[in-house]
């Protein structure tokens, strides 16, 4: 049996446990034929009634459920009707509501995205940032997850910078999975990098590692100790100075940083940087392209691969949804299809030399878009990861 396959086959008997930023996504649909007389701003016409899917982490933990993964989801609403559709929303996708706490001081987080003719015109996104007590809500979601964390495979943390992540949490959920040996991924907020030392991964994408190793640099108390002497990351010397750097700092096992076209590129301890190469193709919508990678790679991690299988895996996932509108799940068919459809011989991976960041990329930027984009100008995660 191909490797890959084999390792899909094993998905559907893992429990992984998915704690962070939750929030209601809300997609409307219309069309438009004029300029509105009230400002020079299309008009849009609504058309059907407004579509509802759940966001943040629960995207994270749809994705994992559509590949038979029994998911545990942790994170906090708030006590309104947008809460409500959340938990229905919830239902469908056949996640259990357990870990889902309302928090009274806060709303439930929704984006809304108007839509016409398979183009974002405008998104609109309430929220309130505030991190809950720990004598509160905060004691409710580590005892929760004290009770669970022993049945599980891995721990995913879905990092939005929305209030729900804190040092007491991440304390708390990392000393855990530690004593107990789970894997542990972070998809990271940048200014929570430091958070997150010795976890098993962690999946920026380029700028957020620019603006971690800055952060790092000004706010940690030995952030004089990253040795990363550039701002920007334009060369392969670059990257791989920088990811080893973070590697060693945060002591991390792995450090896997999204590279745009340039596909992806994977740190080690005590390995060379492996480059994992683009599946380019037409891309329709980033939404969720980041919460797919965190999800397969740990996934894949946790059913025997290696971390550059996973790696892998992850860059076919997302090559997947970006093909898509709307932050949308893989299911396993979609996944071992996508394998097939490249020739595996030809996967050349080289760990050092490629020269992958000073490729032309200009037409591939017009006609292309692989898992890794539009990194420069993204939120967490990816585009796909929006804050």
């Amino acid at each position: 049996m191909n490797p890959f396959n084999q390792i899909i086959s094993n998905f559907p008997h893992k429990k992984i446990l998915v704690v962070g930023d939750i929030l209601l996504d809300q997609y409307i649909r219309g069309s438009v034929s004029r300029i509105s007389p009230e400002a020079p701003v299309p008009l849009v016409l609504q058309e059907g009634p407004s579509l509802y899917t759940p966001g943040g982490a629960a995207n994270v933990a749809n994705n994992l459920r559509s590949l038979g993964v029994r998911v545990t989801l942790v994170g906090r609403i708030g006590p309104d009707g947008e809460g409500k559709i959340f938990l229905r929303e919830l239902k469908k996708q056949r996640i259990p509501p357990d870990g889902i706490f309302v928090d009274k001081k806060i709303p439930t987080i929704l984006k809304t995205r108007i839509i016409a003719h398979n183009q974002q015109v405008l998104r609109l996104d309430r929220e309130t940032i505030d991190v809950p007590g720990d004598g509160s809500l905060m004691g409710k979601v580590k005892n929760f997850i004290r009770t669970n964390i022993g049945s599980l495979d891995a721990v995913i943390i879905s990092d939005y910078g929305k209030g729900m992540i804190s040092p007491a949490l991440v304390r708390e959920v990392c000393s855990l999975a530690i004593n107990q040996k789970k894997i542990i991924a972070v998809d990271p907020k940048v200014e929570h990098f430091a958070y997150y030392q010795g976890v098993t991964a962690i999946t920026p994408n380029r700028k957020e590692t620019e603006n971690a190793i800055h952060n790092i640099k000004i706010t940690h108390r030995d952030g004089k100790k990253l040795a990363v002497h550039v701002d920007s990351l334009k060369s392969d010397a670059d990257i791989d100075s920088a990811g080893q750097a973070l590697l060693n700092f945060l002591n991390l096992e792995c450090l896997l940083i999204t590279l745009g076209e340039q596909g992806m590129r994977l740190f080690e301890k005590g390995r060379k940087p492996v480059y994992i190469p683009t599946r380019a193709r037409e891309v329709f919508d980033v939404t969720g392209a980041g919460d797919t990678v965190i999800s397969i790679f740990t996934l894949a991690l946790t059913a025997g691969a290696t971390k550059r299988q996973a790696a892998e895996l992850a860059n076919y996932a997302a090559g997947i949804v970006v093909g898509k509108m709307g932050a949308v799940a893989v299911s396993p068919v979609e996944l071992s299809q996508a394998i097939r459809s490249f020739d595996l011989r030809s996967l050349a991976l080289s760990p050092k030399g490629t020269g992958l960041a000073h490729q032309s990329s200009g037409k591939l930027r017009r006609s292309f878009l692989s898992v890794g984009v539009p990194i420069e100008t993204s939120g967490p995660g990816w585009a796909g990861s929006n804050p």
